[in-house]
């Protein structure tokens, strides 16, 4: 981190807002994560929109047709820990405003919470919850500039939880007031004609619709982008 200078931290009220700008405006912020008494920062050059349950590509989109709800016995037992309003989560999921799962329910927390999970078994994604608390929404952060500027450090989503050793310990945790994962704006604003959009990477599963929304957003130019430009 640069030495001898203190940057704001994003609040609460950050991400709050519409997840497409929030997933827009959170370019040029960084991600910083402190382990022991080293700091590891980089600047988010690409992200990823999930704005469940109309989204089919996001893990609470409910088909109806084949989803069975979790039981609200169930669902008590394994989210009250997080202090949501189990009640009216519950309800709302039941008439058709997402799937819970013990897998998603981070999901569902007020926005500036961490939704992390693995694919393929062995590659970590760091998401961050937005909106309203019960609101299934998040940005997956795809790619980060390391501070110390090394290539191929954290061009995706995987590579970038590896460097700053994120697993499922992070699950749930409040970046707004976490002493290890924070995010910071350090005064740097990407201009929009700088800003470009495109389709999500790898959900052909949602469907030729949902799979070309154009909510991957990403520095236009920027090296450190993901491989993958589709």
């Amino acid at each position: 981190m640069t030495a001898g200078k203190k940057f704001k931290k994003l609040n609460r009220k950050f991400f709050t807002g519409p997840t497409l700008n929030i997933s827009k405006n959170i370019l040029g912020k960084y991600l910083v994560r402190r382990i022991g008494k080293k700091i590891l920062a980089g600047k988010i050059v690409e992200t990823e929109a999930y704005i469940g349950p109309e989204d089919r590509a996001s893990h609470a989109f409910l088909p109806r047709s084949n989803f069975r709800p979790i039981t609200e016995k169930r669902f008590r037992l394994l989210f009250s820990k997080f202090g949501l309003d189990t009640n009216s989560i519950y309800r709302k999921s039941v008439r058709g405003g997402g799937k819970i799962t013990p897998r998603n329910v981070a999901e569902y927390m007020i926005g500036g919470h961490i939704y992390i999970y693995l694919v393929y078994g062995m590659y970590w994604q760091l998401n961050i919850s937005t909106g309203k608390k019960g609101s299934p929404e998040c940005f997956l952060i795809r790619a980060l500039e390391p501070e110390n500027g090394q290539r191929n450090l954290a061009n995706g989503p995987g590579k970038l939880c590896r460097w700053l050793h994120l697993d499922k310990s992070f699950y749930g945790e409040d970046v707004t007031t976490s002493r290890r994962l924070w995010l910071e704006d350090r005064g740097e604003k990407i201009k929009k004609s700088n800003i470009a959009s495109g389709p999500r990477i790898g959900i052909d599963y949602a469907g030729p619709v949902w799979a070309k929304k154009p909510w991957r957003i990403y520095v236009k130019n920027n090296p450190f982008v993901s491989a993958s430009k589709s």
